[in-house]
C-alpha cells in the first residue's frame, strides 16, 4: 500500500459557538499537511452547526484539506439533493469533498423532524438506493431517470462533476453487504479498530458481497475514527483490557498506526478527542506534526524495499 492512499485527519466538534475555534483548527490542520477534517451531522440538535453549511464555509477558508460528513443522516437528506450539495462543493473546492453516509440511526429524533420512520431493513435498502442515485446524478451525461422503491427520479440532469468517494457507516451484515456492492470506503461503528472483534466479523461480508459482484475488494478502503490520548511518556499500556487503544507516546502512536497499515491494510484515520468533546487545537498540531510525518515515512519507506526487492 503506498503512501498516497493512506488518509489522515481529524473529527471536529460542531456547536453552534464553537465555529470561530472549528475554521482555527482546520486551517491549522490544513497547513500542517493533514488530509481531511469530518463534522457530525445531527440535523435535530438546535445547538449544532449544520454539517454541510460548516464543511462548506471550512473549505472556503482552506486550500489542500478535505471535508465529509461523519456520517450523512441520510434520512433527513434525501439523495438526489445530497448528490447536489456534495457535487456542488467538490466543484467549488476543487474535489475535496468526501461523501460520508449512514442508513440512519437515532430515529425516534429523525422522526421528530417529521421524517417517515423506516424499518431496518427498509432504511438499509435506501442506503443502498441512495448511493446509486448519487454516483448516477454525477459525472455527466444523459438525464437519469431511475425508479427504485425509495427513490424515483424523472429525467434528471446529472451534475458535470464526478461524484465524490463515498464511505459508509455500515454495522449490520445487510448495510456492510451494501457496502461492499456500492460504496468506496468504510468507517468502522463504535470506533472499532483493526484489533476488534467487529472489525475481524464485518470486513469480510463486505469482502465477499464486492466479489459476488465483481469488485475488487481491496478498492473498498478502511477508514478508522480512532480515540486516544498523546502522551509525553510511553505508557506502560496501550489498550485497555477489553483491547480498545487508550494512547501513549508519540512513538507508540507511530508504532500501532504503521503495523495498521502494513499488517492490516487500514487505509486512514480520523483523530476524535479521547474524553468525546471538542478536538483541541494543540492535540491536532501533534497528531499532524508529530505523528502523522512519521507514519507516512515508515510506509513509504516499506514501499521502497518492497519495489527494490
Amino acid at each position: 500500500m503506498s503512501v498516497q492512499q493512506v488518509v489522515f485527519g481529524f473529527g471536529a466538534h460542531t456547536g453552534i459557538d464553537d465555529g470561530p475555534e472549528l475554521l482555527r483548527t482546520v486551517q491549522q490542520a490544513d497547513r500542517d499537511g493533514l488530509d481531511i477534517f469530518s463534522l457530525s451531522d445531527h440535523p435535530y440538535i438546535g445547538g449544532r452547526l449544520d454539517a454541510y453549511a460548516a464543511i462548506g464555509f471550512i473549505l472556503g477558508g482552506t486550500r489542500q484539506i478535505a471535508g465529509f460528513a461523519n456520517v450523512s443522516n441520510l434520512p433527513s437528506r434525501p439523495a438526489p439533493l445530497l448528490a447536489r450539495a456534495v457535487t456542488s462543493l467538490s466543484a467549488l473546492s476543487g474535489g475535496r469533498v468526501v461523501l460520508g453516509l449512514g442508513a440512519g440511526g437515532l430515529w425516534d429524533r429523525i422522526s421528530d423532524l417529521g421524517v417517515p420512520r423506516l424499518s431496518a431493513g427498509d432504511a438499509v435498502d435506501a442506503f443502498e438506493e441512495a448511493i446509486v442515485l448519487v454516483k448516477k446524478l454525477s459525472g455527466g451525461g444523459p438525464p437519469v431517470t431511475y425508479r427504485g422503491r425509495f427513490y424515483q427520479v424523472n429525467q434528471i440532469e446529472p451534475a458535470p462533476v464526478a461524484a465524490p468517494p463515498v464511505w459508509t457507516g455500515s454495522v449490520g451484515p445487510k448495510s456492510l453487504a451494501a457496502t461492499g456492492r456500492v460504496a468506496d470506503g468504510w468507517i468502522p461503528g463504535h470506533a472499532a479498530d483493526w484489533r476488534s472483534e467487529r472489525y475481524r466479523q464485518s470486513r469480510p461480508v463486505i469482502d465477499e458481497a464486492a466479489a459476488a459482484v465483481g469488485r475488487d475488494p481491496r478498492e473498498i478502503r478502511t477508514v478508522y475514527n480512532f480515540t486516544g490520548n498523546i502522551t509525553d511518556r510511553p505508557l506502560a499500556a496501550t489498550r485497555d483490557h477489553t483491547g480498545r487503544w487508550l494512547g501513549g507516546s508519540v512513538d507508540q502512536w507511530i508504532e500501532e498506526l504503521t503495523g495498521a497499515v502494513l499488517e492490516h491494510d487500514a487505509s486512514g484515520f480520523i483523530l476524535f478527542s479521547a474524553s468525546g468533546g471538542a478536538q483541541d487545537i494543540v492535540s491536532v498540531g501533534r497528531w499532524a506534526n508529530e505523528i502523522v510525518p512519521a507514519v507516512r515515512e515508515a510506509i513509504a519507506k516499506d514501499d521502497r524495499q518492497t519495489a527494490g526487492r
